[in-house]
């Protein structure tokens, strides 16, 4: 990939680690937090968009960020968020991961966000949650049990959910089944993916 080489050595960046991410239509990775293994370590994430649509999106902060194609996005992955590509086509990113340094400092002392690139996400109101949970527990009665999950998780994609809140209404679900072992899964789901670095 010698074009891409070209291009990130254009950037005068130190680079930790540079890797091509695809999501496939209809693909979420669920809320996580990344970097709990690099703790003492200063780096960020860059995200350049080869290929993308406006239903691939990063939630983070109860926001919805859908990084356009054309822009270098930083993210900090330290805090938790989640993306997806709900229709398609695949969405192809370039990540670089680099060391905080001077260049790096030059680069983010530049940071622009254009209008509509991210979108505050509404608050789940008790009515939603309730018929959230009434839904899932259907399915799971029906024996749909990943799907009745999934629902759920989906929910961090359409509401400003609390951090974990996604695990938390799955944990709640599997309360309500007396599913306990269900229930323990979820709440250490949720503390593994969740880890503070």
């Amino acid at each position: 990939m010698p074009a891409t080489a070209r291009f990130l050595d254009s950037l005068g960046l130190n680079f930790m680690y540079v890797r091509l991410a695809r999501l496939e239509p209809h693909s979420y990775l669920w809320e996580h937090r990344d970097y709990a293994e690099l703790r003492d370590t200063g780096r960020h994430r860059l995200h350049i968009p080869l290929v993308t649509n406006p239903s691939a999106v990063l939630v983070t902060a109860g926001a919805r960020v859908h990084m356009a194609a054309g822009a270098l996005w930083r993210l900090t992955p330290s805090q938790a968020h989640g993306v997806c590509n709900t229709t398609g086509p695949d969405r192809l990113h370039l990540i670089p991961d680099v060391y905080a340094d001077d260049a790096y400092e030059a680069l983010a002392a530049r940071p622009h966000l254009r209008d509509g690139d991210a979108t505050d996400l509404p608050e789940m109101t008790a009515a939603e949650r309730a018929g959230l949970l009434e839904k899932a527990g259907q399915l799971a009665e029906l024996g749909f049990t990943v799907a009745a999950e999934q629902t759920l998780l989906r929910a961090f994609y359409t509401y400003a959910l609390p951090e974990g809140g996604a695990y938390d209404l799955i944990a709640e679900l599997h309360a309500g089944r007396r599913a306990d072992a269900d229930v323990s899964r979820w709440r250490a789901a949720k503390a593994h993916l969740l880890a503070r670095p």
